[in-house]
């Protein structure tokens, strides 16, 4: 083969290494995906919180390990995506931030005025449910859960 011809090739084989795409990521946790319901309202966002943790359950800002995200709110229903979920017995809280101020506004100091909601429908009585209460074994396997987003006020 001449040297003209080999250096025609060049870009062409150039061009086909670009096209490659790269090989896949090896994955290392299940996909959660987590579909809210019953948002009364498009106000604000959603906030949701899968953690491990039963210390820092419902509240679970700044722990190790917890998975957060936001989402902005639509009346009937918001979905959530946690990708990489290492196999355990995690818990779900959500808070409908109707007016986005990153905490749960109370009247009279207890009585939840925005939305929440947790894994397993959880009951909340005097307070928040206990970990146990809300928790849910994850796999390996991919998973869909769906929580209901309840209001008092």
């Amino acid at each position: 083969m001449s040297r003209a011809a080999v250096l025609g090739l060049l870009p062409l084989s150039a061009a086909l290494a670009a096209a490659t795409p790269p090989p896949p990521t090896p994955k290392t946790g299940a996909t959660i995906t987590v579909t809210v319901t019953e948002l009364r309202n498009a106000k604000g966002i959603v906030r949701a919180c899968m953690t491990t943790d039963e210390d820092q359950f419902p509240r679970c800002r700044g722990v190790p390990g917890a998975h957060g995200a936001t989402a902005p709110a639509h009346e009937g229903s918001v979905s959530f995506t946690f990708t990489n979920v290492k196999p355990g017995r995690y818990a779900i809280a959500l808070l409908h931030d109707e007016n986005t101020n990153g905490k749960a506004d109370r009247a009279l100091g207890m009585m939840p005025r925005e939305g929440f909601g947790f894994s397993r429908d959880a009951k909340v009585r005097m307070g928040p449910p206990s970990f146990a209460d809300a928790a849910v074994d994850i796999g390996a396997e991919d998973r869909g859960l769906t929580i209901r987003m309840r209001y008092m006020l």
